[in-house]
């Protein structure tokens, strides 16, 4: 059946359900992506310094494991540009299945990897590589997926629609958490040291199939569809972004600061923190990050939608003021060194940037025009864990040990952040979901 022989009210459903497909479908993908980095960033902090960089130094095999975890970080601009090229000149769909791949197979053999007592130092060089080639994909992935959901989806309601991506990172760490506090929890040290950790990184072939299955079902986004029946196709789009769209990429990149910082001190530091400083063990750590993530993700769709009613940037930025005030609230909470604490402020910790997470697709992607948005984006979005969510881990265990173990530098850290994230707020523009109507209505005439 032709598209004019189908009434309205089939055309609607056909459209719903093709965005509900590429609704789980982005989800699914990021979900693994940050399934791999959660397990990876909960290793580097309690298992990789001891198998990987084995030393008398405590502080600098964490530093070393630290700078493995950054590497991730400054990899995704490679793939922002290599894959965010490709997606706004073949399309987005081809690109997610590379990319889904690259993480999932990359994450796989870390899983196999020999440690140092085997290889030597061959064994971290390896990780550093297997580390880069995460990183690569990573860059790739975000960008695609928001716009395989939000460009299915209605642009009015591209808050929520482009939530899908956002719900990933919660949804990953809930995943890799809960698996290695079941193995943590059922295995003595000497196992989960020795083989234990191992089980969670082999666990994500079993995303990539999922979600392969998914990606491979999907047609083409309908607004890339109407780039290429317009040939508006851009074809230099990384040079186009720079010259033309950097009051754009300034925006995007800075909105995104203060957010992924915070996510590395709620998910990656807490660990260390909690356990160097408070006493605690791993596991209370990994049920505070279990139970935080849990309710981040049942926040960001709902953050999304919020979004789509009140301005944008207003509740961004309220958001990230709220934000930099609990910060030091939950330094203080936690002294009394009490797990119940720590997962409470977790919680509310990881809910808040639920907040200004849920939005956040929505708010980089459309600063910039469809024909340059999968670049655009995904620089965008590289960029800003460059100096964000790469560094972050490093710096906080620099400044605890700059003030002599205390956390009373870390709030000001973060306060800067949020600062230079207001600031990019106020250099962004507001949705402009007529221009995605503007050009799927026109190319279909």
């Amino acid at each position: 059946m032709s598209e004019q022989d189908l009434t309205t009210a089939d055309l609607k459903r056909r459209k719903t359900r093709s965005a509900v497909k590429a609704y789980i479908a982005s989800l699914s993908g990021t979900s693994l992506e940050y399934y791999d980095f959660a397990i990876y960033s909960v290793a580097s902090a309690l298992v990789f310094p001891k198998i990987f960089f084995p030393g008398n130094d405590q502080f600098v095999g964490l530093l070393l494991s630290f700078s493995t975890f950054a590497i991730g970080y400054l990899a995704r601009p490679l793939g922002g540009i290599f894959f965010g090229r490709l997606g706004d000149k073949i399309g987005r769909r081809h690109v997610l299945v590379i990319t889904l791949l690259l993480i999932g197979i990359a994450t796989i053999l870390i899983g196999v990897l020999p440690d140092y007592s085997v290889l030597g130092i061959w064994a971290p060089t390896l990780l550093v590589l297997l580390r880069l080639a995460q990183g690569i994909g990573v860059g790739g992935e975000w960008g695609g997926a928001v716009l395989l959901s939000s460009e299915f989806g209605n642009p009015r309601r591209r808050g929520f629609w482009s939530s899908a991506a956002q719900i990933g990172p919660p949804a990953g760490n809930l995943m890799a958490n809960g698996v290695l506090a079941v193995l943590a929890a059922s295995l003595s040290t000497t196992d989960f040291l020795g083989w234990g950790w191992r089980v969670a990184f082999l666990g994500s072939a079993l995303l990539v199939v999922f979600g392969l299955v998914i990606r491979l079902k999907l047609e083409e986004t309908p607004v890339f569809q109407a780039l290429v029946a317009k040939d508006e196709r851009s074809e230099a789009p990384v040079s186009e972004v720079f010259k033309t769209q950097p009051r754009a990429l300034i925006s995007a990149a800075l909105s995104r600061l203060f957010p992924d910082v915070m996510y590395s001190l709620f998910t990656v530091y807490v660990a260390v923190y909690a356990t160097s400083q408070l006493g605690l063990t791993a596991s209370n750590v990994l049920a505070a990050i279990l139970i935080g993530s849990a309710c981040q993700m049942c926040v960001i769709p709902l953050a999304g939608i919020l979004t789509d009613i009140f301005n944008r940037r207003l509740v961004y930025t309220l958001s990230t003021i709220a934000a930099a005030i609990y910060i030091p609230l939950f330094f203080m909470m936690t002294q009394d060194k009490s797990p119940v604490t720590l997962i409470v402020g977790v919680a509310v910790a990881l809910s808040i940037q639920g907040l200004m997470y849920g939005p956040q697709a929505a708010y980089i992607t459309e600063q910039f025009p469809a024909r340059l948005r999968y670049v655009g984006s995904s620089l965008a979005y590289t960029l800003a864990g460059v100096v964000g969510g790469a560094i972050a881990p490093l710096v906080f265990t620099a400044l605890t040990a700059a003030s002599g173990g205390s956390w009373n530098l870390i709030p000001i850290y973060l306060g800067a952040m949020a600062i230079i994230t207001v600031i990019g707020m106020a250099l962004g523009r507001d949705p402009q979901p007529e221009e995605d109507l503007r050009l799927v209505d026109e190319a279909h005439m």
